[in-house]
């Protein structure tokens, strides 16, 4: 039975390096930095003090002073790459059946700066003190819900929470349902702002985060044989995805077309990735299944590459698993390496990174990569850009709990 083919006619970004897709698609391509000192509180105490912070965010400026306010920081970059996206796609959702669009996203925490300001609030001074509009911000699905009825989509409203994952099977989500007809249109991607004093924490007492604070700008080291954990970031990533046909119709600029996605769980631990990568084959193996492309027709893999000892190593293990000999002739690249760790909005934003790899025959790299890790010995892309034909791609998103995610993108035919 032939399926709907799904196309990427929007994309929109918040992110450490740029909050908008071309300046974004610059800054990776000259592989600068996003990672800095933590400026939104004070991280002085802390075992790590840096992070892909979003800087000079005004969202009253963008969304105006009354929906900034009703909005947490996730829901904010949220809406802002929404927005951003369906600019970008030329749709006017007004002119749209609006039960025939929705929204699926994605979030590991939803709004933690909200729930860590009201506990604050009831610890100081009592409940009488808490905000009303509390529930309404920190809920994982405030971003979701906001984007709904911003642009009056009123088909599925959903919110994913699969830790690292989120993002990646958020987009999952709305391929499914567009292939199966349901709707015509969804918003898709993810929204973290989980840099907040409790969740930075949080990770510094699981000794999962780097420690470089001496050298923030090389803390974010994937496949590197000195990387000492991973960075957190912050951000959103959001596309628009629409059934093919429709937006050849309409004459607008297809990105890329998505192909396939595959979902597995490790079944091992709540934190660990497997030691074997059963996980990551098992999700890479279904998602190259559902594109119905061969391992060898990979040019490119974005990488989930967090720059954890045990994340790259077992990441890197899984795709000599998946691809065999392949392996070695994959470029592959960590968009971590310069945003940090985006958490669940990550899948969202590295999902635009390989739709602009295959519109633009670029591959972005790798940075900080000087030491090579005899465990993970393939081409990381380490550096310096490189200019590359790119058909078909396969983007990783892994999370804590054993959640797993490959997307499917390719070119246009």
């Amino acid at each position: 039975m032939n399926q709907r083919r799904i196309a990427i006619t929007g994309a929109g970004v918040v992110t450490p390096l740029a909050d908008n897709v071309p300046q974004f698609w610059a800054e990776l391509r000259a592989g600068h930095n996003g990672i800095r000192t933590i400026e939104q509180f004070d991280a002085s105490a802390f075992r790590t003090r840096f992070g892909g912070e979003v800087k000079n965010f005004q969202p009253a400026d963008i969304l105006g002073v009354r929906e900034a306010r009703r909005l947490d920081r996730f829901a904010q970059f949220a809406l802002v790459a929404a927005r951003q996206a369906v600019a970008d796609s030329g749709i006017d959702f007004s002119r749209e059946d609006g039960q025939r669009c929705g929204v699926c996203l994605g979030s590991s925490v939803g709004g933690l700066n909200e729930y860590e300001e009201q506990h604050d609030r009831y610890r100081d001074s009592g409940p009488s003190r808490l905000s009303p509009f509390m529930i309404p911000r920190f809920m994982p699905n405030a971003a979701s819900g906001a984007l709904s009825i911003d642009f009056g989509l009123r088909g599925p409203n959903v919110t994913i929470s699969t830790a690292c994952a989120s993002a990646n099977q958020a987009i999952e989500y709305a391929l499914r349902m567009l292939r199966l007809g349901q709707v015509d249109i969804m918003l898709a991607g993810g929204a973290e702002a989980a840099l907040t004093p409790l969740a930075l924490g949080g990770f510094c007492a699981a000794r999962s985060l780097s420690t470089r604070n001496d050298d923030p700008s090389h803390a974010s080291r994937p496949f590197d044989l000195d990387r000492d954990g991973f960075v957190m970031g912050e951000g959103a990533g959001v596309v628009v995805l629409e059934e093919m046909e429709r937006a050849r119709r309409r004459g607008v600029r297809i990105y890329a077309e998505l192909l396939g996605a595959g979902t597995s769980s490790d079944a091992y631990h709540i934190a660990a990735p497997h030691p074997e990568g059963l996980g990551a084959i098992n999700a890479m193996q279904l998602a190259l299944q559902d594109a119905q492309l061969n391992p060898t027709d990979i040019s490119y893999l974005n990488a989930h590459g967090t720059s954890t000892q045990a994340g790259d190593e077992c990441e890197t293990l899984a795709i000599k698993q998946v691809f065999g000999e392949h392996a070695r002739r994959l470029a592959i690249s960590s968009t971590k390496s310069m945003t940090g760790h985006l958490l669940g909005a990550a899948g969202g934003v590295e999902l635009i990174a390989t739709a602009l790899s295959i519109q633009d025959g670029v591959v972005h790299p790798t940075i900080n990569y000087e030491t090579p890790d005899p465990k993970c010995d393939l081409d990381y892309v380490p550096n310096v850009a490189r200019q590359m034909r790119v058909d078909y791609a396969v983007s990783n998103s892994f999370g804590f709990g054993g959640h797993n995610c490959s997307l499917v993108v390719g070119a246009v035919k």
